[in-house]
C-alpha cells in the first residue's frame, strides 16, 4: 500500500505576521494532478479581484506534482502570481533543485501572502519555517552573490535550494526574475517584482523526507526504460550537445530568427552566435536539473581582466541558451560571442528576465533611430544596433537611472511604446513581449492566446513546421493551438519538462500515476487538462482581461516568415475561431 503522500499537502505562509499552517488539500491534488493545476485553483481561491500586483494579498504559488522526484526529466517547479507586467495571469516554470527540495521537504504546494516591515528572507526545514532578517542582503552590490551569503548561513538538511531576487526585483521591474541554484529562473511575468514588493529577498527550502510509490518492482523498470529512452533519443542528444542553441542556424536559413527587431531577416556574422560557435570557444561544461539525464544547461566561460592588474582575468561561468542569444543576440544585432555574454552576464547580475529585456532594448533603438525616443530622454546616450556598450549602461540606468524613460522602461515595451509612440513595432503579445520565434502563423497565435502568452503553452513553432510540409487551415490550426496548450496543462500539472513531451505520451503518464498511486485514464486527463486552461482563463478574465482586446503587431506582416509572408485575412479568421472556442470552455 501506498503511505501517506506528501504530495498532498499545502504549506501557507503569511509575511505580515510571519506565521504559517500546513493543511491536507486532497481535494486539490485528486482532482487537479499538481504543478500548474493545483496551483491555478489556490490561485483563484487566495488573489482577490481588483488587487494591484504589488499588493500584500497578491499571494505567490509554488506547486510541484507526483511526479517530481520519481521518474526523470520530472525537474521543474511551477510558479503562479498575479503579473506586475500585464495585470492577470503570472506564470513561471524553473528547475534545478527547486521542485525535488519542495517534495522532500513534505509540500505539494506553498502559498506565501503578506509583506515583511523590514528586508526577509524565509527558510523551509521541513516541517519548520524560519522567519530571517535580510536587511543585509538587500542593495548589494554587482558581483555579490545572495545566495552564497545565505549559504554560510543556513546549515540546511537535506537536498536544498534557493530562490532569490537580484537588484530589478527589489525596484520592482515588471520584468524582474528569481533566479534559483545560479542557472535557473523564474523568468517571465515578473515574479521578481512580486517578491521585492513583499521585501521577499530569498526563500530557502529543504527536506529529507522519503518519496513513496506503489509498486518498487514496476517502479523500477519503467524508470529504466524512461531513462533509456531519454538517453538514446535524438532529440536529447541535440539538447545535450548544443543545447536550445542549435535552433540559431536552422531558425536563421528559415527566416524565423527574430532579426534587430524584425525589421530584417538577414544579418552577417549570425553564425558567430550559433551553438557551434559558442561550443568551440567557451564552452566550459554542462549541467543538469536534479533527476534529468540531459544536461540541457550550457556553461560559457568568459576570462574578465581584473581592473588593477594587468595580465590577471578571472573566469565566469555564464548559462546560455537560445532565447538569450536571440534576445541578447540577434535581437540587438550583437554578433560577438564576448559581448552577448557580457550583456546575460549583466541581465542575470540585476536578476532581469533576458528576453523581455532584448525585447525593451530592440524597440528602444528602433524607437531612437525614428527619433521617437530623443537624446535629451537616454540622457545622452545615443542607441545603435550591435553596440554593446551603450547596451550594458541602458541596462544600469532601468535598474538603477531616476530618469523618466529609464523609469517608463521598467515596466516593458506595452507601457512605453503606450506613452511615446512606436506601437506598430512593439513586438509584444498580450502585453508581453516576443519570445524568438518568428516561425508563422502557429508561433505568433500560439503566443497570443496561450494562457501566460508565452512560446511554451502551445509550441507553434512546431506546428508551423508542420505547415511548412502540409498547409492548414484555420479550423485546423485554432484546434492544433487549442489541443497542445491543454495537453501542456497536464505537462505542467505533473511537473515534466517540455523537453521530454514526446517521451511522456498519454499512456506513459499513466502508467506513471498509476505507480504514483493515481487511478486516472486518458479520457481524465483531457478533460483536466481543459479544466486547467478554462480556470486560467476565468482568472484572467477575473483580473481585467479582455479576450476581444487581443491583437498582434503591424511588425510580424511586414516580414517573411519560415512559412512566407502572412496572410491577414487567414490571421483574422483564425483569430476569431480561436476567441469563439475559448470563449466555449469558459
Amino acid at each position: 500500500m501506498i503511505k501517506q503522500d506528501p504530495i498532498k499537502r499545502v504549506l501557507y505562509i503569511d509575511l505580515s505576521k510571519k506565521s504559517y499552517s500546513i493543511e491536507e488539500r486532497d481535494d486539490l491534488f485528486a482532482n487537479y494532478i499538481g504543478g500548474t493545476g493545483v496551483a491555478i485553483k489556490l490561485l483563484n481561491q487566495n488573489c482577490p479581484s481588483n488587487i494591484d500586483a504589488s499588493s500584500p494579498e497578491n499571494p505567490i504559488i509554488f506547486a510541484i506534482g507526483p511526479l517530481n522526484g520519481l521518474f526523470p526529466i520530472a525537474s521543474k517547479t511551477v510558479a503562479l502570481f498575479k503579473s506586475p507586467h500585464t495585470g492577470n495571469l503570472g506564470e513561471s516554470h524553473a528547475g534545478g533543485r527547486s521542485a525535488l527540495a519542495i517534495r522532500m521537504a513534505g509540500y505539494g504546494a506553498i502559498v506565501i501572502k503578506g509583506k515583511s516591515e523590514r528586508p526577509s528572507y524565509i527558510t523551509i526545514h521541513g516541517d519548520k519555517v524560519y522567519f530571517r532578517d535580510a536587511t543585509t542582503l538587500w542593495g548589494l552590490k554587482e558581483g555579490v552573490s545572495p545566495a552564497s551569503l545565505i549559504r554560510r548561513r543556513e546549515e540546511g538538511a537535506g537536498l536544498r535550494t534557493i530562490m532569490r531576487i537580484g537588484p530589478a526585483g527589489e525596484r520592482g521591474i515588471t520584468y524582474s526574475c528569481v533566479t534559483l541554484e545560479t542557472y535557473r529562473h523564474f523568468g517571465r511575468l515578473g515574479l521578481g517584482a512580486v517578491f521585492g514588493s513583499k521585501n521577499l529577498k530569498a526563500v530557502v527550502i529543504s527536506g529529507k523526507r522519503d518519496l513513496p510509490v506503489l509498486d518498487f518492482k514496476d517502479y523500477r523498470a519503467l524508470y529504466g526504460e524512461l531513462l533509456k529512452q531519454l538517453a538514446e533519443s535524438d532529440k536529447m542528444k541535440k539538447y545535450h550537445e548544443l543545447g536550445t542553441p542549435a535552433n540559431v542556424k536552422p531558425l536563421y536559413f528559415s527566416k524565423g530568427l527574430p532579426i534587430k527587431n524584425l525589421l530584417t531577416n538577414e544579418h552577417d556574422g549570425i553564425d558567430e552566435i550559433s551553438g557551434e560557435s559558442f561550443a568551440e570557444k567557451h564552452l566550459s561544461r554542462r549541467v543538469a536539473c536534479s533527476h534529468c539525464p540531459v544536461a540541457c544547461i550550457h556553461l560559457a566561460a568568459l576570462r574578465k581582466p581584473y581592473e588593477d592588474e594587468p595580465y590577471f582575468y578571472r573566469t565566469v561561468n555564464i548559462s546560455y541558451d537560445y532565447e538569450l542569444l536571440y534576445a541578447l543576440g540577434s535581437m540587438l544585432g550583437v554578433t560577438d560571442t564576448k559581448g552577448v555574454l557580457s550583456l546575460i552576464e549583466i541581465v542575470e547580475e540585476m536578476g532581469l528576465d533576458a528576453i523581455s529585456t532584448g525585447v525593451v532594448l530592440s524597440w528602444l533603438t528602433e524607437a531612437y533611430e525614428k527619433g521617437i525616443i530623443t537624446d535629451a530622454l537616454t540622457e545622452g546616450l545615443k542607441l545603435e544596433w550591435g553596440n554593446v556598450d551603450t547596451y550594458l549602461e541602458v541596462i544600469r540606468r532601468i535598474v538603477y537611472g531616476n530618469g523618466e524613460l529609464y523609469e517608463d522602461l521598467r515596466k516593458g515595451v506595452a507601457y512605453a511604446s503606450n506613452k511615446y509612440g512606436g506601437k506598430e513595432f512593439a513586438l509584444v503579445f498580450g502585453k508581453n513581449e516576443m519570445p524568438g520565434y518568428h516561425t508563422g502563423y502557429g508561433s505568433h497565435l500560439g503566443v497570443l492566446f496561450g494562457a501566460r502568452h508565452s512560446h511554451l503553452d502551445s509550441g507553434g513553432y512546431a506546428i508551423d513546421k508542420e505547415m511548412m510540409l502540409k498547409p492548414l487551415n484555420e479550423e485546423q490550426l485554432a484546434d492544433k493551438i487549442i489541443t497542445e496548450e491543454c495537453w501542456r496543462q497536464i505537462l505542467s500539472s505533473l511537473v515534466i519538462c517540455f523537453f521530454g513531451r514526446e517521451i511522456y505520451i498519454p499512456e506513459v503518464v499513466i502508467k506513471c500515476l498509476r505507480i504514483a498511486g493515481y487511478e486516472i485514464d486518458e479520457e481524465d486527463l483531457n478533460r483536466i487538462g481543459k479544466e486547467i486552461y478554462r480556470e486560467k482563463y476565468l482568472f484572467k478574465i477575473k483580473h481585467g482581461f479582455e479576450i476581444e482586446n487581443l491583437s498582434l503587431p503591424d511588425r510580424i506582416f511586414e516580414l517573411p516568415t519560415s512559412v512566407g509572408i502572412l496572410d491577414r485575412r487567414f490571421i483574422q479568421k483564425a483569430t476569431e475561431i480561436l476567441k469563439e472556442k475559448i470563449k466555449s470552455l469558459l
